[in-house]
């Protein structure tokens, strides 16, 4: 294991421009109509994570900024749960036994995923069901969208088993999505949050019936890659880094951005398609 850590990785070709290529190993992942959909598929075990399943997700995340097949991202949990967080026997018993060194290329590992996912042009949307808890509840907040059910138990589990509440960005990203007091809430006591407490503090931005909720993200997804996914990008872009602008800082910015995205064919056709009356294509360039 402390090799596996060390070395291993899933490879890329270093010219990949088609995720649909990629065959992966530990987790499902398909392409269809410009969607890629990322299934945690341990069904039996509620979805845990794995050391292999951790690099594989890295490596999918890092790739998707060069995959010209793909607009947008659904990521889901196999039968009725989400992810139940990291595999009690395949990660966190051997990490009992891991010296300072390698539990630090752990942590740093698991930090590496989610700025993936948050560096990652396309929009990604969680589809959530059932249980939530511990990196899988960070896999759903460090998504771009949220949909649950009203059966959705999620819970950032960390100070249950002696960690600190800040894992994997978990103190920065989830006070600006539900608010400090309600953060705190969760972080110190590791408790469940219901799906329908989820949604009103704004966690899940929709609930939808157990047997809807991958369709559902998946026709947003869609809808999405239909649109201005360059602008998409740059609108993704520009909510992360304004983070640390001041307000005067974030309005340059967007006036950079959005002199660059009036250079886009996709600009110059919506006009177009506005002065004819007719519907916008957008190619997303």
């Amino acid at each position: 294991m402390m090799n596996f850590l060390a070395e291993k990785t899933e490879q890329f070709p270093g010219n990949l421009l088609m995720l649909a290529d990629y065959k992966a190993q530990h987790v499902a992942l398909s392409v269809q109509k410009k969607i890629a959909t990322i299934t945690l598929n341990r069904p039996e075990k509620k979805n845990p994570l794995t050391f292999e399943s951790y690099l594989e997700l890295h490596q999918i995340f890092l790739h998707l900024a060069y995959a010209d097949d793909v607009k947008a991202v659904v990521i889901v949990g196999a039968g009725m749960n989400f992810c139940s967080g990291g595999d009690v026997h395949e990660i966190i018993g051997p990490l009992t036994k891991f010296t300072m060194p390698s539990l630090l290329r752990f942590t740093r590992l698991t930090g590496e995923l989610v700025k993936a996912m948050r560096a990652c042009p396309q929009p990604i949307i969680a589809a959530v069901d059932g249980i939530c808890v511990g990196a899988g509840a960070m896999l759903a907040l460090a998504s771009d969208i949220r949909f649950g059910t009203g059966r959705c138990k999620t819970a950032f589990l960390f100070t249950r088993v002696g960690l600190s509440g800040c894992d994997m960005g978990a103190c920065a990203l989830l006070p600006r999505v539900i608010g400090q007091g309600r953060a705190t809430d969760l972080l110190y006591t590791g408790r469940v949050m219901s799906g329908e407490e989820g949604e009103r503090w704004g966690f899940y931005n929709r609930l939808f019936d157990p047997a809807e909720v991958l369709q559902q993200a998946q026709s947003y997804a869609y809808d999405l890659s239909c649109g201005p996914t360059f602008a998409h990008g740059m609108t993704k872009k520009m909510l992360q880094q304004e983070w640390n602008m001041s307000v005067e800082q974030a309005i340059e910015s967007e006036a950079q951005a959005q002199a660059i995205c009036m250079a886009t064919h996709d600009f110059q056709q919506a006009y177009q398609a506005l002065t004819e009356k007719k519907h916008s294509k957008f190619e997303g360039n």
